[in-house]
């Protein structure tokens, strides 16, 4: 997920700067908004100002004249942030004023505002003051606080004027005030007492819960607060110091939880009280952590309850109270559950204390809270001293330069609450106590130890996170142990037995098996040595058992070290070599197997026992969920003692099924290591090892070396490499096997297209009720959909079912028509896809949208008129396709209907009934067509489609058309079909002259009192009659097709059953939001970019359907026509807009949200979490809605609602109320405040969206000042979290001002954001959320109405057991709906939809491994509210933010699952860059993961083949990944030495060297992995599985042509450096891709600066090593298998090197190329500094990019240095091969050209001292200098050639040997950088950088400027990048190199 952070690796957030103060208030909408944040009071006064504006100037004007006054009283010197500057343009503004309003006055100011005042009470207080309707009560809120302010300043007015306020004013002032504390704005519960017959209120569960909540008997309160109208929080409140805010937010979040669930108890008591089942569920789910957390640490809970039994619900309700009262204030310690449960167990105890009357024993008086009674306490004394901590702790840990080790993190902190010891802290808590204690700096640890004081800090707590590749072995020591073993036996039975894996029964061979055990115990040596190691810094606050553990465990590793080689050694006979060196060491005594033998069953004991609670997991999750103390001790040696990750175990089956897939993976893993790779390598090691090679080329430093191991070493390390890397393509193998079987079983892709969808509709409606539509007790259980296939149950539906058929078409429909909305289809296939609303009684069937019986009564009519009276061939085949049949059943019922309702007259009747009866009888005899005449039939086909026509109208001068036209039909009907078989009618001569007196003049046309049911069922016949092609293409778009198919399929899965909305768990949504976009402006759509393409133009050719289809919504014929409405619209005085037909729709911001929708911006995500709501309504309305109701559809229930009596709950109301019990959305805006005060255009957006949907919440954190100190004159900053909704607008108000309204203030100890950003704006606004579900959304997402409807389906997952416990975060797929930008979008989102759908589904099920990878998943909210909350924050560490609530979920004894028939959209990156940042951090999120405690605990708590599937879809995808790229390395290297040294050229006859066939598997193998076998494998199955294996294998060579192999290939070097560097040296940092729409061109700089160090250098080093390889290589030259072996590397450099520009938009255009040469020559040249950007300098860049390394640590720098020592290989092997060396091999050779390199070394820099210091005053002299070096230079080159005979071979030689050796010197003068700054020899290293990155640039450069002499180049690779878009309309030459001037008259800025 990508979101935009600001955590506290950047600059502190400035809240307003003094330039954003002023110059915006003259803004319309904003300006009351646009204060500074010391002046937050003076909003309101403006706000009031700008709303009575337009009625009264005047008041207006004196409104903002209190303001400014109280602005001066509040901050007379001007000391707030922006004040002055707002003080003056307010100012301005008056004086402005002054003069318009003061000459319109009518009387003194005080008289004009008595007046203003009295008739604005009379026109809006009074007139509202029986509001029933929720709209009018928030307008009678805001009405009660705008007389408010206007009392004030009326009040300083006549003042100022000496003028009296009258008696009458001032009583109105009294009731407005009293009023106005009862009536403040409210989120969802209005709990003043004059609200109880708001909607929601009515519902008994709420009544009962407020109730509960005010029973306050027997409470003592102090004695000075008052009882009435208080409650149980309030109490609290008074006691124990809480904020108010804070009380009234958990006073709504208690009552709503109570009552929801208690709704949902079986036989519920019907009176009003709270079900005390329900009180029982909150408390057990509230206190489940608590409770665990003092049985952990022997503590008595405090959850006491009193004797009598009426007083248990009261004190339940204050338990609950508190707890969340302390949660909501808890600020940042939320991250720290048991540091809650510490603080709970004490304030309850002293809760319960006082409830009971105890006295202290100290004081001898009665109990009172240590911190309380005076306002905030609780957040002054308890949370902001414990918030100092983490503060401080973070600080010390900023921007990731300290170490972990070196600071505490939230982890930390909250561990220190899993011992007895916290209970030193004591209460009140000691503020000298060790855990306030802060690490000193080195200065103060300096003065503290001389003079003799102690470092107090505690340090890390339980783990250490310290910066080593060793984490990944400690971790999962296990794998690594097994992967070790096995391989040590494998070589031993290919080494000395038969070949055969059967040779291991041979019985030295056996023995020499045995060995592992040896093994083994140094393996658990080492591993205890890295614990002991690892933990040191944690030793402070280890208790002396787990510090005697870790001892224990080194001796007792160390012991069996020494044991197993000696008893091994003892139980040979004859020992081999290393048992004999052992056995001459003790003695040359006789063996003892038995010995041995004992040896290893006594260390296999343990292990046996582990096996036995492995198959028995109930015994083992049985005894880790103990805290007795002997369950401890038995447990003590397997695993330290720890609160979390015990009990973890699955269930039996679940076990089995996970076991079996990985032992048939290691199976086939195993075997093809040992026949393919193993076994064939040994027999050739063995010839090389008796070979003696005496020639070398180099100077062998050991020629006597026998066996030549380092040959041996160089064959073996990649196929070794491989061998512990390979696991994950097996992994890759049998995941996509197993989760494609997995998928089939679950029903995927049984409906995967339109022709699908067809041929299953018949079933759809059954599978629709019975998966959404709720059942009642007692009615027949969910019935499986295929059971539902009978044509005859399906047409003829039972009157019992017409309330099924209403709800399907009423859901059905609202689906369509947010297709619709969306623009995804026309209006004509919204028509052809809709189902009729209303239930036609004469109907007896099933009537199917017209988009399945479209053409099929022409195609009928057709066949019965060429029947030619073959009536049962006819029938059979109508009856053979059900649509047809449907289609001519609907027709002739209409038609009946239609004429029989629309003929009044009763001869007219009577003809019309004979004939209907004539048709019904011959029908059911079967003789219809024998009887009548059918050639005729198209005739009267004609007429009746006219006739429909005419009624559609409805037009009064039609009628005389209607009548003739029913006599023709008549005289058709009877006269030429029925052959004057009907008898009663006039001769036809007759007719025209008896028409008016006689026949069909009496109709009802036109229908006066039509209603929509009779308009839908003409408009339907019509579309029936008319549409005669075929409508197989609708929907044509392709999204609207995806959606409505997997809808369909979808119901067809399993899921829970839907219960009643009413009966449904409530849930919240959530998204956290930083500073995107929200809603794309008009400048930004029309601004075009460097190519003269605008964002508007993008979309409009990449969504040209969707582009038509809004044209038609918004009544435009063209973009030209939708521009002019704009202007027109534009240029409209607003009273004038608002009352004309063009200003009913702002064609302005319809354009604006169509273009949002497509993009990746808040107002998209908005839209589609608000489907949850609509749906909620809907399904409400379905749930309560009797059978006069669901006839008329909900659509008339929205329409009648103003038309209810005022007092009367309209249904709709009702539907609402209970919607906002259930549902609740809140968007957690970090930065809202400041955009708000600095009239941000993101603010104003915000407003806009929560205008349009009322329901949003949006939370965010304000930065305000305020005065304080002990002067109280100083200014200090303080944050609150803020939780607002939008305003309601004024009755008469035509300005359309989008203001917001406060809901709750709750006050912060600090600033928020400590460590990640992101995590902390979800947990500052987590505490406004609500329900029992908390849904995680990024801003990145989309949901859709279809999907929202499965919502309560997928909430009661959380009441079902998966496996042993319920699940605790529900996993939804994703739908990835970026794809379609360009062929890296497809890449992007097939690889990401691979992951949410079959991987994500394996890791659930079997593998039971699956966490929370970012969003949407749906969380148990009171399981994580009281764990830790939904995400992790600590600084770097926890950079992976969100899988770590997943991490944290497993450990606490949650389930993670994971659910495929509910989907929500989502976009990704779509340029390079975008996904190469992308992929940067999750790779340094995936390094920083590796090193956490997390990793650690879950790799060690899972049992083995659990651990391997945590591995493996984890951290070990990395680390393989890395491993795939190291194995190159390995092997060119190792051939490098070969080649060099003469080794290969002396061993080429041996087939190890010659033809290394499993040398050539191994690099096959890692050839896979390379060009991303990892992601196509499992694509490729999903593609199958959903959309059939033709559409897989059509994807697949797609991607292939549009290179794809090269998009993975690139993303395997962007993981591999990242999270290797991560690991190695830190620099892991959150990386913002942004989200916009990527067609611009990339400059050359962009691209140098971003991939330089992960590809461009790694690419040259491949590049170099195969060069070489290639000049002196001897073995493979001429070989196939050469080609075989090198191609894939060849492939990778290539890629590494050039697909930045190959997938650079425009990357291969001559002018761009010229442009990009230009500014990367200014970027290199740029000197670097103090506020220098990167982007603007190479040295400044440079800098940064190396910035790492300073951090890194001694160990960091000497790997570093250890590396680049391989460089200097190089020159050691090359010197020796040049002509002119002669063959010596002499060492000084080496010598003298480190020699010439130190030389270089000195030119250089003296003439960088030269061009310093020359270059200005002597420059003759230094260009002089240079010339002489020059010539100097070539004289030896010439000097060379002629006396030395150097051939230009070996000039190449000599630069591919002087270039690696700079390079390596290079980067050990960076990694030396603290030292070598010092010295004068630090501008000569950067001078030399300086030089390699321009060589490496122009290397780069040159071929792409070559291409781009080609003009098919650049059409080929724009065809490459676009494909996608062009199959859809896209005209990408237009937008990367079209003109830009037929562009620019469209698109004006």
């Amino acid at each position: 997920m990508a979101y935009q952070r600001r955590g506290s690796d950047m600059q502190p957030q400035r809240p307003l700067l003094r330039t954003r103060t002023a110059g915006t208030l003259s803004e319309p909408v904003m300006d009351s908004e646009v204060v500074p944040s010391s002046l937050a009071d003076i909003a309101r006064i403006l706000r009031v100002a700008n709303e009575v504006e337009h009625a009264n100037p005047r008041v207006a004007y004196l409104c903002r004249f209190y303001a400014f006054e109280k602005t001066h009283r509040l901050d007379p010197a001007s000391k707030g942030r922006g004040v002055r500057q707002f003080k003056t343009a307010l100012l301005q503004r008056l004086e402005r004023e002054h003069e318009t309003t003061g000459a319109e006055r009518a009387g003194s100011d005080a008289r004009v505002m008595k007046k203003f005042y009295q008739n604005y009470y009379a026109k809006y207080i009074e007139a509202l003051q029986n509001a029933a309707d929720k709209a009018d009560r928030a307008r009678l809120t805001k009405a009660y606080q705008t007389a408010s302010v206007l009392f004030d300043v009326l009040n300083s007015v006549t003042k100022g004027e000496s003028e009296p306020v009258e008696k009458e004013i001032l009583e109105k002032h009294h009731k407005v005030e009293e009023k106005a504390q009862i009536y403040i704005p409210y989120n969802i519960l209005p709990l003043d007492p004059e609200s109880s017959h708001q909607p929601i209120m009515r519902h008994p569960e709420i009544q009962a819960s407020l109730a509960a909540l005010r029973n306050i008997r027997r409470l003592p309160w102090p004695k000075e607060h008052k009882e009435v109208g208080k409650d149980i929080l309030d109490w609290l409140q008074a006691m124990f110091g809480f904020q108010k805010d804070n009380v009234a937010n958990q006073r709504e979040h208690i009552i709503l939880l109570l009552a929801n669930v208690h709704i949902r108890q079986p036989n519920p008591d019907r009176q009003v009280k709270v079900d005390e089942r329900a009180l029982n569920e909150v408390m057990e789910r509230i206190f489940k952590n608590y409770k665990r957390w003092c049985r952990y640490v022997g503590r008595q809970e405090s959850l006491r309850m009193p004797t009598i039994q009426q007083e248990v619900q009261q004190q339940k309700l204050l338990y609950i109270g508190l707890y969340l009262l302390i949660w909501g204030e808890a600020a940042n310690l939320r991250f720290m559950p048991e540091c809650l449960c510490y603080i709970y167990h004490h304030m309850a105890y002293e809760l319960y204390g006082i409830l009971n009357g105890h006295v202290s024993s100290v004081t001898a008086e009665a109990v009172k809270p240590a911190y309380g009674g005076e306002e905030e306490a609780f957040l002054k004394k308890v949370v902001t001293p414990i918030y100092d901590v983490i503060a401080k702790e973070a600080e010390r840990g900023k921007v990731g330069m300290s170490k972990h080790s070196e600071w505490r993190n939230y982890d930390d902190l909250n561990e220190y609450f899993w011992s007895e010891n916290c209970f030193k802290l004591r209460w009140p808590m000691r503020t000298d106590a060790d855990f306030f204690c802060i690490r000193e700096s080195k200065t103060d640890k300096k003065e503290d130890t001389e003079s003799g004081k102690r470092n107090r800090w505690i340090g890390k707590i339980n783990f250490v996170e310290t910066r080593s590749f060793w984490h990944l072995y400690r971790s999962f020591d296990r794998m690594w142990s097994f992967f070790i073993l096995a391989l040590q036996a494998m070589i031993i039975i290919a080494w000395d037995g038969s070949g055969n894996i059967g040779g291991i029964f041979d019985g030295n061979v056996f023995k020499k098996v045995l060995s592992v055990f040896i093994t083994a115990a140094i393996l658990k040596f080492a591993q205890a040595v890295l614990d002991f190691i690892m933990s040191w810094k944690a030793r402070k606050s280890m208790t002396s058992y787990v510090q005697l553990r870790y001892i224990l465990k080194v001796v007792v590793a160390a012991i069996w070290v020494i044991l197993f080689p000696v008893a091994y050694a003892y139980s040979w006979t004859n020992p081999p070599g290393f048992a004999q060196t052992i056995k001459s060491w003790f003695g040359n005594a006789s063996g003892h197997p038995s010995f041995f033998i004992v040896a290893v069953l006594i260390y296999l004991a343990p292990y046996v026992l582990s096996a036995c609670l492995f198959i028995f997991p109930f015994i083992r999750r049985l005894l880790e969920k103990k805290d007795h103390k002997i369950v401890r001790l038995l447990l003590w040696w397997a695993q330290p003692p720890l609160y979390i990750g015990r009990g973890m175990q699955e269930n039996a089956f679940s076990i089995f099924k996970y076991t079996m897939f990985w032992v048939a993976l290691l199976a086939a893993k195993l075997a093809f290591s040992f026949y393919i790779e193993i076994r064939p390598l040994v027999g050739p090691t063995k010839e090389i090892m008796q070979v003696v090679v005496t020639n070398y080329e180099w100077h062998e430093f050991f020629p006597r070396a026998r066996n030549n191991i380092p040959v041996v070493i160089a064959l073996w390390a990649p196929i070794v490499i491989v061998y512990f890397m390979d696991a994950q393509i097996w992994y890759a193998i049998f995941s996509t096997i197993v989760g494609g079987v997995s998928g089939a079983i679950r029903r995927l892709g049984e409906i995967r297209n339109l022709e699908l969808l067809r041929s299953r509709f018949k079933s759809l409606p059954g599978a629709f009720n019975d998966c959404l539509i709720p059942t009642e007790e007692g009615e027949r259980p969910k019935i499986d959909t295929y059971a539902t296939n009978s044509i005859h149950c399906l047409l003829q539906v039972p009157r019992n079912k017409e309330e099924e058929r209403a709800r399907f078409s009423q859901m059905w429909n609202k689906i369509i028509e947010s297709f619709r909305e969306e623009d995804l289809i026309n209006n004509r296939e919204m028509d052809l896809l809709l189902v009729p609303y209303h239930a036609d009684c004469d109907l007896n069937f099933i009537q199917w949208p017209p988009f399945l019986l479209a053409s099929k009564l022409p195609i009928a009519l057709d066949m019965a008129k060429d029947s030619q009276g073959r009536d049962k061939e006819l029938t059979k085949r109508l009856k053979s396709d059900i649509y047809m049949h449907s289609a001519v059943q609907e027709c002739y019922a209409s038609c009946r209907s239609i004429l029989k309702s629309l003929v009044l007259g009763e001869t007219e009747n009577s003809v019309l009934t004979k004939i209907f009866s004539m048709v019904d009888e011959h029908i059911e005899k079967g003789d219809l067509l024998t009887q009548f005449n059918m050639k005729e039939l198209p005739r009267l086909y004609e007429q009746f489609v006219e006739l429909t026509a005419y009624l559609k109208e409805n037009k009064k001068e039609d009628k005389d058309n209607v009548v003739i036209l029913l006599l023709d039909m008549v005289e058709v009907v009877t006269r030429d079909i029925m052959d004057d078989l009907v008898h009663g009618l006039p001769e036809s001569s007759t007719l025209e002259k008896e028409m008016k007196d006689k026949y069909f003049y009496n109709l009802h046309f036109p229908v006066t009192e039509k209603d929509e049911a009779w308009k839908e069922k003409i408009k339907r016949l019509h579309m029936l009659l008319t549409v005669k092609e075929s409508a197989m293409d609708v929907p044509s778009n392709m999204e609207a097709r995806r959606r409505i198919t997997f809808f369909a399929n979808s119901l067809f899965m399993d899921m829970p059953p839907a219960p009643k909305v009413r009966n449904m768990l409530s849930f919240s949504t959530m998204t956290p939001y930083f500073d995107e976009e929200v809603l794309f402006s008009m400048g930004s759509l029309e601004k075009p970019n460097e190519d003269g393409v605008s964002i508007l133009f993008y979309l409009q050719k990449i969504f040209p359907d969707e582009w038509e289809n809004f044209l038609q919504r918004v009544d435009c014929r063209n973009e030209d026509d939708l521009k002019e409405k704009i202007e027109l619209q534009a240029n409209l005085p607003l009273p004038l807009m608002q009352s004309s037909a063009e200003g009913r729709v702002n064609l302005e911001e319809e354009l604006r949200l169509w273009a949002s929708y497509k993009g990746q911006t808040l107002a998209k995500t908005v839209r589609g979490m608000m489907y949850y709501r609509q749906a909620l309504e809907l399904q409400a309305f379905l749930d309560m809605a009797n059978e006069e109701e669901l006839s008329k559809g909900y659509k008339a229930a929205k329409l009648n609602t103003n038309d209810q009596e005022k007092g009367e709950v309209s249904f709709l109301a009702r539907c609402q109320a209970l919607a906002d019990m259930k549902y609740s959305y809140v968007v957690s805006c970090q930065r809202y405040g400041i955009h708000k005060r600095s009239g941000d255009h993101r603010a104003t957006d915000i407003l806009r969206l929560m205008t349009k949907y009322p329901s949003v919440r949006v939370a965010f954190v304000d930065e305000v000042e305020e005065t304080g100190g002990e002067n109280g004159k100083s200014i200090e900053k303080v944050y609150y979290s803020v939780l607002v909704k939008a305003a309601p607008k004024s009755v008469d108000s035509s300005d359309p001002d989008r203001l917001d309204q406060v809901i709750y203030r709750i006050k912060l100890p600090g600033n928020a954001i400590l460590g990640e950003g992101k995590p902390e704006n979800q947990n500052h606004a987590i505490i406004f959320t609500r329900g029992e579900g908390l849904q995680t959304i990024d801003m990145n997402q989309d949901n859709y109405m279809e999907e929202a409807f499965k919502m309560r389906n997928l909430l009661q997952e959380f009441r079902k057991t998966h496996g042993v416990t319920k699940p605790t975060i529900l996993g939804l797929r994703e739908h990835i709906f970026t794809g379609s930008v360009s062929s890296l979008a497809w890449f992007m989102s097939m690889q990401e939809h691979s992951f949410v759908t079959i991987g994500q589904r394996l890791l659930a099920n079997p593998l039971k491994v699956r966490f929370h990878y970012g969003h949407p998943d749906v969380f148990d909210r009171l399981f994580h509210l009281t764990s830790g909350g939904v995400s992790k924050a600590s600084k770097i560490i926890n950079l992976s933010e969100d899988i770590f609530s997943g991490y944290n979920s497993t450990l606490r004894g949650g389930n993670v699952t994971h659910h495929e028939y509910i989907q929500v959209g989502k976009g990704r990156d779509v340029g390079l860059n975008q996904i190469a940042m992308f992929e940067a951090k999750i790779a340094c999120g995936n390094g920083e993961q590796s090193l956490s405690r997390d990793i650690y605990r879950l790799g060690h708590r899972f049992d083995f083949f659990r651990m391997l599937s945590f591995y493996f879809t984890t951290v070990g995808f990395y680390f393989s990944a890395m491993l795939t790229v190291i194995i190159i390395f390995v092997f060119l290297y190792g051939r490098l030495y070969l080649v060099l040294s003469g080794l290969e050229q002396a061993l080429s006859t041996h087939p190890a060297i010659r033809d290394n066939k499993p040398l050539q598997v191994a690099l096959a193998s890692q050839s896979f992995v390379q060009i991303g076998f990892f992601m196509v494998l499992p694509m490729m199955m999903e593609i199958a599985l959903e959309n059939g294996f033709r559409a897989a294998i059509t994807d697949f060579v797609l991607m292939q042509l549009q290179l794809a192999a090269v998009f993975f290939t690139f993303s395997l070097g962007t993981r591999t450096h990242y999270f290797g560097r991560t690991l190695l040296h830190g620099g892991a940092r959150y990386r913002s891709t942004g989200r916009g729409f990527v067609v611009f061109h990339a400059k050359f700089a962009d691209n140098y600066r971003m991939y330089s160090r992960s590809h461009f250098v790694k690419g040259l080093e491949l590049m170099i090593l195969l060069i070489v390889y290639h000049i002196f290589g001897q073995a493979y030259r001429g070989v196939v298998a050469y080609i075989f072996i090198t191609v894939s590397i060849w492939f990778l450099v290539i890629t590494w090197l050039f697909a930045p520009f190959l997938f650079n938009p425009s990357g291969f255009e001559w002018q761009k190329i010229l442009d990009d040469w230009t500014d990367w020559n200014k970027w290199m040249k740029n000197r670097g500094g103090i506020g220098v950007a990167p982007d603007k300098s190479w040295e400044s860049w440079w800098e940064k990019e190396h910035e790492h390394l300073l951090y890194s640590g001694t160990r960091g720098i000497v790997f570093e240095i250890l590396l680049s020592i391989r460089f200097f290989i190089y020159q050691y092997g090359l010197v020796y091969h040049l002509s002119f060396v002669r063959g010596s091999r002499d060492f000084l050779v080496y010598g003298v050209s480190l020699l010439v390199i130190l030389v270089i070394l000195i030119i250089l820099k003296f003439g960088s001292i030269g061009r310093k210091r020359l270059s200005a005053n002597f420059q003759l002299i230094f260009r002089l200098v240079e010339g002489v070096v020059f010539v100097a230079f070539i004289g030896l080159v010439i000097t060379l050639i002629v006396l030395a005979h150097m051939t230009f071979r070996d000039l190449v030689i000599c630069i591919l040997a002087i270039m690696p050796t700079g390079w390596g010197l290079l980067l050990i003068a960076q990694a030396l950088k603290p030292v070598l700054i010092r010295t004068r020899i630090w501008n000569l290293v950067i001078t030399l950088a300086r030089g390699y990155e321009y060589m490496i640039g122009l290397f780069l450069f040159t071929p792409v400027a070559f291409l781009a002499w080609f003009p098919f180049v650049s059409e080929f690779q724009t065809r490459m990048l676009f494909n996608q878009a062009f199959s859809r309309g896209l005209q990408i030459s237009r937008i990367l190199g079209g003109p830009k001037t037929n562009q620019s008259s469209n698109h004006k800025e």
